[in-house]
C-alpha cells in the first residue's frame, strides 16, 4: 500500500512515466486524470511496461511520438480532451486504429456504453472495476489467439 502512495504523489509531481518492473515487451497506456486510479492500475499491471498520461491530450502526444502502445486504457471524463475525443482520432487514422481501447469509466448510462463502443472500444469497463477482470481483458487483447 505504500508503494501506491508513493506513485499517487509522483502522478501528481508530473511525473508521465511509471517505472515499474517488466515481464512483458508489451506496453498499456493508462489514462485517466485520477492519480489513485493510475495507481491502482499501475500496481495491478506490473507486468508490463506501463506509460502514463492524466488528460486525452497527453495521450494522444504519447500515442503520435512514435511510442509503441499495444493496449490504452481509457478513461472518459478528463480535462482537454476526454475518452470519447481520443477514441475517435485514433480509430478514425489508419496508423493506430488497431490499438485496442478499454473504457474505464464511471459513466455507466447506456448512452455512454454504446458510444464507446461505437467509437471502436474493445471493451467497455465501469468503476469501481474489478481487478481481476481488468488484468484479464487487458491478457486477452495482447494474447494472440491460436
Amino acid at each position: 500500500m505504500i508503494r501506491v502512495y508513493k506513485t499517487i504523489n509522483r502522478i501528481k509531481n508530473g511525473e508521465g512515466k511509471l517505472a515499474m518492473a517488466s515481464n512483458s515487451n508489451k506496453t498499456v497506456l493508462i489514462v485517466d486524470d485520477a492519480p489513485e486510479n493510475i495507481a491502482i492500475l499501475g500496481e495491478l499491471l506490473t507486468e508490463f511496461n506501463l506509460k502514463v498520461a492524466t488528460n486525452g491530450k497527453k495521450a494522444l502526444n504519447i500515442i503520435y511520438s512514435d511510442t509503441p502502445i499495444d493496449i490504452i486504457l481509457l478513461d472518459v471524463m478528463m480535462p482537454e480532451l476526454d475518452g470519447f475525443e481520443v477514441a475517435r482520432q485514433l480509430k478514425s487514422d489508419p496508423k493506430y486504429s488497431s490499438i485496442p481501447i478499454i473504457f474505464l469509466t464511471a459513466q455507466s448510462d447506456i448512452h455512454s456504453f454504446i458510444q464507446g463502443f461505437e467509437l471502436g472500444a474493445d471493451e467497455y469497463v465501469t468503476k469501481p472495476f474489478d481487478s481481476d477482470a481488468v488484468l484479464h481483458l487487458v491478457r486477452s487483447k495482447l494474447t494472440p489467439i491460436s
